[in-house]
């Protein structure tokens, strides 16, 4: 506990710190976008997304959300990392002969980087309707 009140955990106080800087407001956000420019301050937004997306996925994965399977088409590296995991661009076309391809600038595990030709799993962006998520191979371990 603080002095002023309930202590929050480091977690709390990161995750806290990394809405301003996605926001642009705040100390911490205001100060990141003056010192970076705008360029570079629109990649560090792109990448926070990235993360927050993943961790969207996990949280609709757990509520039970169906999940639709795809076929990667292909993937190219964007040279963007979040916590030593690649940010990559994804084409892939869900199950379907009719499915039009879906174009997607998501988080991997670097330990399950997806290649042309796996099935993957896509979860429907609840904040994004017509938009989709990345959920993986569906694989766990």
């Amino acid at each position: 506990m603080g002095i002023f009140g309930k202590g929050r955990s480091r977690e709390e106080k990161a995750a806290k710190i990394a809405e301003q800087v996605a926001a642009g407001k705040g100390f911490y956000g205001r100060m990141t976008r003056a010192a970076l420019g705008q360029d570079d301050y629109a990649r560090v937004q792109q990448s926070l997304g990235a993360y927050n997306s993943a961790g969207n996925v996990q949280q609709l994965l757990a509520m039970g959300v169906p999940t639709i399977p795809a076929v990667v088409v292909s993937i190219s590296d964007t040279g963007k990392l979040v916590n030593f995991d690649p940010v990559v661009d994804l084409v892939l076309r869900p199950a379907g002969d009719t499915a039009e391809p879906i174009r997607l600038q998501t988080l991997v595990s670097k330990l399950r980087i997806p290649r042309a030709g796996d099935q993957v799993l896509l979860i429907q962006d609840p904040a994004n309707p017509g938009g989709y998520l990345y959920a993986g191979d569906g694989q766990t371990g």
